[in-house]
């Protein structure tokens, strides 16, 4: 039976019973009757425009040891754009099944999709090796919440077809730090990208650096010993990523690009298979993909992967925010845009991220307990006149962003781009600061980070109100990443009173759920 507690506190039940409530010989004989622990990719290809959706089965391959639960096989956390399903042949009993976003479902909101132009991607689901025939299903989320199925098709993991590929020669793997079992820990694999063979030293300092970084942060420093992280790197043939805008293209092992979906700081891979190739190295629950780069960037796909860079003065900060997309499935929240999007979620349908909302129930808020007795939902903010400062500091870091173009793409000398790369890194650190001594000065800021997005949170995407901080839809990631820099303190939001405060008491939404 279901019990009727707070979505984000039975998350953390799952992740304590995953996490070592239940040990793997207690529950071995159950997961034996269904699978081998070993892993089963299924790789397909998703194609298709807004409102058309097309699937194709790829390859099945055979990979080494299941790395997830032994316990919560089938997802009951409702998360996600995509839902993937296995079936017991025989039995018609549902074995397997995870909720998760893709880069098609991005694709799928941006203006040219809406316009009838088609992509295709390739997408993998990874489970438990099935000691028999399954029905392999995907469904997807409508507007209002329901899901419909896309795609199915039968799979034999016994057929002569499933691929068993040899792992990369040249993959070096760092074992940063290494928990236990993978089936009772979360086992984070950070893959490098843009990585020379002569950097192999530089991503191993890199890996231990962010590694620390996660961990160094509650609520993982408090599970730390239940916390895996690995590094892979295959080395590239050149340093950092695609910059298409800047005339930049690099022949890299990941294939990653900014610019991904046409938004500046959008960092994403459209190369699944390489990915895959280099995650199976090692036990993997979570893929972040480090890219060895000074420039500020980074995407977060729900239970699909996290990119961030390694250099730049916000990169510990942009690791865990994306962490929270990626593992947690936890939305971006930005209200003010003069960039057109398509909505996620129609009037009259609550977000299933648990960080935002329509507030369609008002004495329902999901972040209620951090909210002041008696505060108001929404809460009235001096709205114009930070709206005001945020659009002088756009203005300037558009020029500065054109600049940085115009000179690499022109061949300008190195201290000219060099200087106006400097240029933006202290526009935006001067902008964070000032923007730190307003909310202090409002009252809005507290004494903290912490404090100030607590203080915050109980604005965040509330009514339709003329006093309220946002509108109730959510943009595209397209049209959020295009907003840019001054959504960092949003974002920090996000970071601060939902993943540090959430998490703690069960917003990590998976831990092998």
């Amino acid at each position: 039976m279901h019990r009727a507690i707070p979505a984000a506190t039975a998350a953390l039940f799952l992740l304590l019973s995953a996490l070592g409530t239940v040990s793997a010989a207690d529950t071995a004989p159950a997961f034996a009757d269904r699978f081998h622990d070993e892993t089963l990719r299924v790789d397909y290809f998703h194609t298709g425009a807004a409102g058309e959706e097309i699937v194709a089965l790829d390859r099945v391959h055979r990979q080494g040891s299941w790395a997830g639960s032994l316990v919560h096989l089938v997802d009951c956390l409702d998360l996600g754009r995509y839902l993937a399903v296995a079936t017991d042949v025989a039995s018609g009993e549902v074995i397997f099944s995870r909720g998760f976003d893709s880069y098609f479902g991005e694709w799928a909101t941006t203006g040219p999709a809406s316009e009838g132009v088609r992509r295709t991607y390739h997408e993998s689901v990874l489970m438990p090796l099935p000691k028999a025939p399954i029905r392999f299903s995907l469904e997807a989320r409508r507007a209002d919440g329901t899901m419909a199925e896309i795609f199915a098709q039968e799979i034999d993991p016994a057929a002569v077809e499933v691929r068993r590929d040899p792992l990369p020669a040249d993959a070096i793997v760092v074992e940063a730090a290494v928990a236990g079992d993978p089936h009772a820990c979360l086992d984070i694999a950070i893959l490098g990208e843009g990585y020379t063979a002569a950097e192999a030293g530089k991503f191993d300092r890199d890996v231990r650096r962010f590694a620390d970084i996660l961990v160094g942060q509650e609520p993982f420093r408090s599970l730390s010993s239940r916390i895996s992280v690995r590094g892979v790197l295959r080395p590239s043939q050149q340093s950092g990523c695609d910059e298409p805008e800047r005339g930049v293209h690099r022949n890299t092992a990941l294939g990653c690009t900014f610019n991904s979906l046409g938004s500046e700081r959008y960092l994403l891979t459209e190369d699944n298979r390489a990915l895959r190739e280099a995650a199976a190295c090692v036990p993997y629950d979570v893929v972040s993909i480090m890219v060895n780069h000074t420039r500020y960037g980074g995407g977060g796909i729900y239970n699909l992967f996290n990119t961030f860079t390694s250099d730049n003065q916000w990169s510990p900060y942009v690791f865990v925010h994306e962490f929270g997309h990626g593992f947690a499935g936890l939305a971006d929240e930005y209200y003010s845009s003069s960039t057109a999007y398509n909505d996620f979620y129609p009037r009259g349908v609550e977000p299933r991220e648990r960080n935002i909302t329509a507030l369609l129930s008002p004495g329902g808020l999901k972040w209620g307990d951090l909210v002041t007795p008696g505060a108001a939902a929404p809460t009235a903010w001096p709205k114009a006149e930070h709206d005001a400062a945020d659009a002088v500091y756009q203005q300037r870091r558009g020029e500065n962003t054109d600049l940085i173009a115009k000179l690499m793409r022109g061949g300008a000398p190195q201290a000219e781009v060099d200087a106006a790369l400097a240029a933006g890194e202290e526009l935006s650190l001067v902008h964070q600061q000032e923007l730190d001594a307003w909310f202090a000065k409002t009252g809005l800021g507290g004494s903290s980070a912490p404090s100030r997005a607590r203080a915050t949170a109980a604005r965040a995407c509330t009514a339709r109100s003329s006093t309220a901080s946002c509108s109730p839809r959510v943009s595209s990631r397209s049209a959020r990443r295009a907003r840019g820099g001054s959504g960092r303190w949003r974002r920090r939001i996000l970071n601060k009173a939902v993943v540090c405060r959430d998490i703690s008491k069960g917003m990590i939404c998976r831990i092998h759920a």
